[in-house]
């Protein structure tokens, strides 16, 4: 049984880009939190490799005092 929701796959795991691609000085994007390796390496990531890339992004962005986008879930019945 999955720990967490990310665990679950309800298909393809879309790109976390938001259009705001502004890279820091450690190549971060300030806009959804990948390094400049996963961008360029998102195409030939595997769907687990993708969930995980996702997942750090988010904690990135919140290491960083950043925004989430729409890197986390919405509670359920919330719109």
């Amino acid at each position: 049984m999955p720990s967490s929701p990310a665990a679950v796959s309800s298909g393809p795991c879309p790109s976390p880009c938001v259009r705001l691609c502004t890279l820091n000085e450690q190549d971060i994007c300030l806009g959804c939190g990948r390094t400049l390796a996963d961008i360029t390496g998102w195409s030939k990531m595997s769907e687990a490799d993708k969930q995980a890339c996702v997942a750090r992004a988010r904690d990135t962005l919140i290491r960083l005092g950043r925004p989430l986008p729409h890197l986390t879930q919405r509670p359920p019945g919330r719109a």
